[in-house]
């Protein structure tokens, strides 16, 4: 067995795909690992998802599947990029769940949480949503495809319609936002 431990990264430094070394508080890793942290949420998400929703545990581990190729290219790996059939898959997903709560669609901004497999979609949507902003600055000074943009954008809504979702099925009474 390899030993995981390299001890290449103690000074603050790691290396990208291509080889290049940067410093540990580069603005590419800061995606590279919110991509990590949302990768790891959506694993907490599909173990707390039963039985009535394994379509969408399987969907999800398709997703943390390709927020891995997302992280390669964000590390510059050569040869890996994202494709665009994946920025279908998710539109279509979240229109289909959207459907199917057609008559009990929610017009104001819900309180975070419900079952606690929605909870837990929330906690993912806001870290996808917070990868979408640090990707958005990386942007801002490198090269970043914007078809990465539109899927952590689109990513992020799937999260909230799935949450949705998971409350409607399980029959849980949202709680809207109450501004009194």
């Amino acid at each position: 067995m390899q030993n995981i431990s390299t001890k290449k990264g103690d000074k603050g430094q790691s290396d990208l795909a291509n080889g290049r070394r940067l410093s540990k508080a580069n603005l590419r890793f800061e995606v590279i690992g919110d991509l990590d942290e949302l990768n790891s949420w959506l694993g907490v998400v599909v173990a707390k998802m039963d039985q009535p929703f394994r379509q969408q545990a399987d969907f999800l581990q398709f997703l943390q599947n390709q927020l891995f190729i997302v992280g390669a290219e964000i590390a510059q790996a050569k040869k890996v990029k994202v494709n665009h059939k994946l920025l279908a898959s998710i539109e279509q997903r979240s229109e289909k769940l959207q459907q199917q709560m057609i008559d009990d669609w929610h017009s104001s901004f819900l309180l975070p949480g419900g079952v606690e497999t929605a909870a837990w979609l929330d906690v993912a949507r806001t870290i996808c949503r917070r990868t979408e902003r640090h990707l958005v600055k990386l942007k801002q000074h490198q090269a970043v495809r914007p078809i990465l943009l539109k899927i952590l954008n689109r990513l992020s809504d799937y999260l909230y319609v799935l949450r949705c979702y998971v409350n409607h099925e399980l029959n849980y009474q949202e709680k809207e936002f109450d501004s009194k």
